[in-house]
């Protein structure tokens, strides 16, 4: 099973800690997910409009998230 799949299952335990860790751990995870396919669309060139569209968030919510780590590099490679 995944890793993915192994949290998920703890994340139903009957066991709060066990339960609560699981949570944690797969938060962490959606947020690693997250930023990743941001930084994703980005260097396609994607505006902030269209990831928001995607998050279901708004262009503002999802600026201001990830406008200060994300650099904005062109697919030809250019900052």
């Amino acid at each position: 099973m995944t890793e993915a799949g192994d949290l998920a299952d703890a994340a139903a335990s009957p066991d709060p800690r066990i339960g609560l860790r699981a949570a944690v751990a797969l938060r962490r995870l959606a947020d690693a997910l997250e930023n990743l396919q941001v930084d994703n669309a980005r260097r396609h060139g994607w505006s902030w409009q269209e990831i928001a569209d995607a998050l279901d968030v708004t262009r503002q919510a999802v600026h201001k998230k990830h406008a200060g780590r994300t650099p904005v590099i062109s697919q030809m490679g250019e900052q």
